[in-house]
């Protein structure tokens, strides 16, 4: 729950905030979460307008207001241009400025409060840096060119046996998105599992700023985006900003078969956990064994200890992600018993897909925005797979200067 003495107080810039004086019918107001997309709003949310290259949220506003919104982080220009549109739709609502609240004085509090900010994705990121502060969970930070998703889920898995965990919704990674998960959390958050994505260098240390890790945990460096990038190099010191990131008493899990990622272990002040299928790994696993559509076995090596790990994972590929679950739970110090219970569950894969086709076929579905790794990687599973078997490929985009050799591989 996000109170709204908290969501004016956090929006507002911190050099010049001011505690707001709403009048005592309104300071039990509370929205239930915040929303960046008009069409995900439900009663009582708190929804963001943002101006992006394609669309302006503010735009949406009349749809915001009918499905119930509590409230709304908006510009005044922006909501002054649309009054006759937000009047038409018969709910009351209001523009509040954030550092008084005079202007709910004479309003109900189940009026819709659109509060007027500067740029509403920086009174959103200002708002989760206040929200994060307020709370002291165990913070996983989550990146990586492929497998992000899909980790934490995983690794969200494995830690619920023992804690109460938040984590990101879908891919919730952006500097846009993130901001929304952080505001979920509450005092009952033991730990916080949350992705992290790249779009430009800077952003990855951008969001742990926000979300401010305990742990991170890297999966891989690969071509994706190398478009956008320019170079490996690049995408390398781009991930790079989460171990750069966590702190002297934080832990950095690394994947220690990636050259690019066991390099960041020369920058970070965290301890390094390192997982891999080498004996020289921390915590590294042999026998791999794909059973198809069944998932995977594995046996997993930790301090003199051996242990036999089945899981839902599809592909040969998915030791990775289940180690990363494994590596998270050993340095919360969880039990084997714990850590198998949670890689035991039902794992959703986060962009493999398996649909029924005709005739008793089975599609396995890769599309989803492919890069080699991810490509080689479903093509394995194909190979586990019993019966004739047909690959249909598509492009992989922005691969730049890699396009030619990333296809041909």
């Amino acid at each position: 729950m996000l109170y709204l003495d908290e969501i004016f107080l956090g929006v507002q810039s911190v050099a010049s905030r001011q505690q707001p004086q709403l009048p005592a019918a309104w300071r039990k107001v509370a929205a239930s979460e915040a929303i960046i997309d008009s069409r995900e709003v439900v009663p009582d949310a708190l929804f963001v307008a943002l101006t992006g290259e394609q669309t302006d949220g503010h735009n949406f506003l009349a749809e915001v207001l009918r499905r119930g919104a509590r409230g709304a982080l908006v510009t005044r220009e922006a909501v002054e241009q649309r009054r006759a549109a937000l009047d038409a739709t018969g709910r009351p609502w209001v523009l509040a400025h954030p550092a008084n609240g005079q202007e709910l004085a004479e309003q109900s509090p189940d009026t819709c409060v659109m509060i007027a900010v500067d740029d509403p994705l920086m009174a959103l990121q200002r708002l989760a840096v206040h929200h994060r502060r307020t709370f002291t969970p165990t913070v996983v930070g989550i990146t990586g060119s492929v497998g992000k998703t899909s980790t934490k889920e995983v690794t969200a898995a494995v830690l619920s046996r023992r804690f109460r965990t938040l984590k990101s919704k879908r891919s919730y990674n952006s500097e846009a998105s993130l901001p929304t998960v952080l505001l979920q959390l509450d005092a009952t958050h033991e730990v916080a599992v949350l992705e992290m994505g790249m779009w430009a260098p800077g952003e990855i240390r951008f969001l742990c700023n926000l979300a401010r890790p305990n742990i991170g945990i890297v999966t891989n460096v690969g071509p994706s985006h190398l478009e956008r990038m320019g170079s490996m190099e690049a995408i390398e010191m781009a991930k790079s900003e989460l171990p750069e990131s966590l702190p002297p008493d934080g832990v950095a899990i690394l994947n220690l078969d990636d050259e690019r990622v066991a390099r960041m272990r020369n920058r970070t002040a965290a301890r390094v956990f390192g997982y891999g299928l080498s004996p020289s790994a921390e915590l590294w696993a042999d026998q791999v064994v794909s059973r198809g559509f069944a998932g995977i076995s594995f046996r997993a090596h930790y301090n003199g200890v051996s242990v036999e790990i089945s899981t839902s994972l599809i592909g040969r590929h998915s030791v990775y992600t289940a180690m990363c679950g494994i590596a998270a739970g050993l340095v919360l110090e969880m039990s084997w018993d714990e850590i198998i219970a949670g890689l035991q569950e039902s794992m959703p894969q986060s962009r493999l897909a398996t649909l029924p086709g005709i005739n008793g076929s089975t599609i396995i579905d890769d599309s989803y925005n492919a890069a080699p790794l991810s490509t080689l990687a479903a093509l394995h599973v194909l190979a586990d797979s019993s019966g004739r078997r047909i690959a249909v490929l598509g492009d992989m985009l922005e691969l730049g200067s890699a396009e030619e050799e990333g296809h041909r591989q």
